[in-house]
């Protein structure tokens, strides 16, 4: 079990504005959404560069952000929410996009490198540390030539967007998982292919 005397932190990445609200860059905005749809609580609280919502939990102080300095720079939000905070890594959770699981994966860790993720790595500088626990959801790969760049800045294709609640439904379950049973008992129930059924 996690510290329930320090606040739970979970960050979901993406960028701002309206033109990227549904682009695969931004489902960590989207998972966080749906937590907050869940707690039934809204993001209209700005500081430390982030939209942030508290909610009080049988497990102690929840706080979701949504990070607004653009992706490529998360990592100034973050330091900042962890310090305001005080809140310790292993009490950390960032929600993010991954080119390199398959559409509908979801995988967690406790930390590592961040795969070539602008907005993981980021975190890492700024929190000094790899050992920061995550969520990756599986956005695929682009096929042919096209840029990852380009490729993740795109909506969801029409077939994607059908089975997209599936994936952020059971991912605001793992983060829920995450913050009642801890990390280890998360990863056994989710990490997985929802699309395909393989663990």
């Amino acid at each position: 079990m996690l510290n329930a005397r320090e606040p739970f932190l979970v960050i979901g990445l993406g960028n701002p504005g309206k033109a990227y609200a549904q682009s695969r860059h931004n489902v960590g905005f989207m998972v966080l959404d749906c937590l907050a749809e869940r707690y039934g609580v809204a993001f209209t609280r700005y500081e430390q560069k982030a939209f942030v919502v508290k909610v009080a939990s049988e497990q102690g102080a929840l706080i979701f952000a949504k990070p607004q300095t653009y992706m490529n720079l998360s990592g100034q939000s973050v330091g900042a929410l962890v310090r305001f905070y005080k809140v310790p890594l292993e009490q950390i959770l960032i929600v993010y996009d991954d080119i390199d699981l398959p559409f509908g994966s979801l995988r967690m860790r406790p930390g590592g490198s961040s795969g070539g993720h602008k907005g993981m790595q980021s975190i890492i500088d700024r929190l000094g540390s790899q050992d920061i626990p995550r969520l990756r959801i599986g956005v695929g790969r682009p096929s042919g030539s096209k840029a990852a760049a380009n490729y993740v800045l795109n909506e969801f294709s029409g077939r994607e967007k059908l089975d997209l609640p599936l994936i952020l439904d059971r991912a605001a379950q793992a983060v829920q998982d995450w913050i009642r049973f801890g990390l280890a008992e998360a990863m056994n129930r989710h990490n997985l292919n929802l699309l395909a059924g393989e663990t």
